[in-house]
């Protein structure tokens, strides 16, 4: 059974860092591209950014570039979203999701989406 399974989240002060994980089984991650998305209460879901199927090629939201890397470690079958200088706006559940590409993809695309976890940026 294919199953995203995100970690990582909680609480953490403004400035600080976080880093998620994203832990794939049932799936050969190789094939596939990995998104990060996140959702504020109240708000639509954003794409924050996305990695190719081989890590060589990555995308980021506007608002986090430069604070935010996206990784993978395909023998792990886990994508990693390191997260530095975090801002309260960054507050929001945040999921990964696969979709079977070499290159990142629309949000529509995606097939398979993890539940989600909670990061809090606050003092």
């Amino acid at each position: 059974q294919l199953q995203l399974v995100e970690s990582g989240g909680g609480l953490v002060q403004p400035g600080g860092s976080l880093r998620l994980s994203c832990a794939a089984s049932g799936l050969i991650l190789d094939y596939y591209v990995i998104g990060w998305f996140r959702q504020a209460p109240g708000k639509e879901r954003e794409g924050v950014s996305c990695i190719s199927s081989s890590g060589r090629s990555t995308n980021y939201a506007d608002s986090v570039k430069g604070r935010f890397t996206i990784s993978r470690d395909n023998a792990k079958n886990t994508v990693y979203l390191q997260m530095n200088s975090l801002k309260p706006e960054d507050t929001a559940v945040y999921y990964c999701a696969a979709a079977l590409s070499f290159s990142c993809v629309p949000t529509d695309a995606y097939n398979y989406w993890g539940q989600g976890t909670q990061v809090t940026v606050s003092s």
